[in-house]
């Protein structure tokens, strides 16, 4: 097959997909407003996050309440806005709430799916001599910090014997870690989908270790816990959550389509966008906020804070709520299988 060579500049748009799971990152307020009623929930998301998911499975109709939706490009701002009370719930990874807790921020992981950590990789250049995650020790590695990718790095060393001490961390954002990427400037990267398929499917670079065994692979809707108070908006919540559950029930049966959707939503090639959506969004399921989820949570608090990376100890269930869990299964259920290679 003839490599095909992506220029970085064009694939910049990425950064827009911090995926709930970046570092520190702009906010873009003022976004679409659905439904109708005097109640109205403010939802934070990201570039093709849950209103575009929503609006693909049809869940977006009938709303007896308002959402105003809010744009962020990761989660740490996002979180940022919950603590503050400008929004009310919103999507992020596993990892922007254990920090957003060693900040004694105010929010509630109140939902949970559970997905394959396939797409959460250390990438290598395609001419790269390292062949497995030992072979890290003295190299440079591009991460952002506070992100999933951060611990699966973590992680990931550990499992090969070694820590972050043991390599040249450089924290980047993806745009700037794109560019030092495909540039040479570093010897890998660690991120997330689909930043992982879009490397991949351009040939440029190819995966040492994914976060596959190492990492939980949870994502977290999170609430204020103030809105929650509000008994309006906690009814408006659970809806919320209810609708967005049927919609990622609805990606499993229409992968492509939501990929069309996804690709047009946020610039992505479509074949990226598919890659992205079997290697990682369809695996994901609906799963209680439960006791196995708050221990695997407090793994990660307790290593970032061995680290010196986050200033105090994590009592991870104090910021989290069970009201919506339901019938749904516990966290520890084995996700959809992945069909990304």
């Amino acid at each position: 097959m003839r490599r095909r060579l992506v220029p970085a500049a064009l694939l910049l748009p990425l950064a827009l997909l911090l995926t709930a799971c970046g570092g520190n990152s702009a906010a873009s307020t003022g976004g679409d407003t659905d439904g109708k009623g005097s109640l109205t929930i403010n939802v934070g998301d990201q570039k093709g996050g849950s209103e575009a998911i929503l609006r693909a499975a049809g869940e977006l109709k009938n709303l007896d309440y308002k959402i105003k939706w809010s744009t962020f490009t990761s989660g740490p701002p996002l979180l940022e806005a919950i603590n503050a009370g400008a929004v009310d719930i919103g999507g992020v990874g596993n990892t922007p709430p254990v920090f957003a807790a060693g900040a004694n921020s105010k929010i509630s992981v109140v939902a949970a799916w559970h997905g394959t950590s396939k797409g959460d990789a250390i990438l290598v250049p395609k001419s790269s001599k390292l062949s497995k995650p030992q072979d890290l020790k003295g190299k440079s590695v591009a991460v952002a910090q506070g992100s999933s990718a951060h611990y699966q790095l973590v992680a990931s060393l550990e499992a090969a014997g070694l820590s972050l001490r043991d390599v040249k961390v450089k924290y980047l954002q993806p745009a700037d870690a794109l560019a030092a990427f495909t540039s040479g400037s570093v010897d890998a990267w660690a991120v997330w989908d689909p930043y992982t398929s879009q490397i991949l499917k351009a040939e440029q670079g190819r995966v040492l270790t994914t976060g596959e065994g190492v990492t939980n692979g949870l994502t977290f809707q999170v609430a204020a816990p103030g809105a929650l108070k509000d008994a309006k908006k906690s009814a408006a919540v659970k809806d919320y959550l209810e609708r967005l559950r049927r919609a990622y029930r609805w990606v499993y049966d229409h992968e492509e389509e939501w990929a069309k959707v996804w690709a047009k939503d946020t610039g992505l090639p479509e074949d990226v966008a598919l890659a992205s959506v079997k290697r990682t969004y369809a695996t994901r399921i609906a799963v209680a906020v439960d006791k196995p989820l708050v221990a695997s949570e407090q793994r990660i608090a307790d290593a970032f804070t061995a680290l010196k990376l986050i200033p105090r100890k994590v009592d991870f269930a104090d910021f989290t709520d069970t009201r919506f869990n339901g019938d749904l299964p516990p966290s520890t259920t084995t996700p959809r299988p992945s069909e990304g290679s």
